[in-house]
């Protein structure tokens, strides 16, 4: 949904919200190119910090698309605030219930109405201590497949400044510095028409995170860790009489 197409409660929320942002971070913003004005697209960033949604909706703003994030149903039913988040046009999704087939439907209508519709596959901020990438859930995959719309990578570093999940330390520091960078659509192509088992989603699922991996690798160098591999536990030897 292009911006021009906003209604009020939209643009109050930008007026409200993007001048505290333009002040709080100093941004590094790259790959806007990939995330194209029109049509329906999943976009899946990493997830690092409870600043995430602030700071990934600001780029996908300033690249010309409303974000469309998930909440908890229950948000949507407190007064004000849930009326005021369905005319933002956030999406309420029911977890861990029968509901859960039908918060897909309503995802799968507003890919298809042409939403840029913002998934974090991890499910939750990254376990991993150094804030690297984690093996994600299978939710955007069932998307992707059910909808056909582009997925495209979003890495950021830098939220993590702004509220550490690891401390819970916020951090109000004007210009904090973060990068926010946008890959080319995950290649998903093999999977097209694919029937939705949990072995097809769980390969298209670790194929877009490697990709938000890789690319946050290439914000922050180094060597990430493997997505789905853990270190074996250290087996306390036997002792023998």
């Amino acid at each position: 949904m292009a911006p021009r197409r906003l209604g009020f409660w939209p643009r109050f929320a930008v007026v409200l919200v993007k001048p505290v942002l333009t002040v709080w971070t100093r941004r590094t913003w790259r790959g806007m190119e990939h995330l194209p004005r029109e049509g329906g697209i999943i976009i899946v960033p990493n997830h690092i910090s409870h600043a995430d949604p602030l700071v990934s909706a600001h780029f996908i703003h300033d690249a010309g698309r409303w974000p469309q994030f998930l909440g908890k149903a229950s948000v949507f039913r407190v007064p004000v605030i849930g009326w005021i988040l369905h005319r933002c046009k956030q999406i309420p999704v029911e977890r861990g219930s029968v509901e859960a087939a039908r918060s897909l439907d309503k995802l799968v209508a507003a890919v298809h109405e042409g939403g840029a519709v913002v998934i974090y596959p991890e499910g939750t901020t990254t376990r991993e201590p150094d804030l690297w990438p984690m093996k994600g859930k299978t939710g955007a995959a069932r998307l992707a497949l059910a909808t056909g719309a582009p997925v495209i990578p979003v890495a950021m570093v830098g939220p993590e400044k702004m509220f550490d999940p690891r401390t819970a330390r916020v951090g109000l520091r004007p210009r904090t510095p973060v990068t926010v960078v946008a890959g080319p659509p995950v290649d998903l192509s093999r999977w097209a028409g694919a029937t939705p088992t949990r072995a097809i989603l769980e390969e298209m699922t670790d194929t877009i995170m490697l990709r938000i991996r890789d690319l946050v690798a290439e914000i922050r160098g180094g060597t990430p860790p493997p997505l789905w591999e853990r270190p074996a536990r250290t087996r306390t030897p036997e002792v023998t009489e």
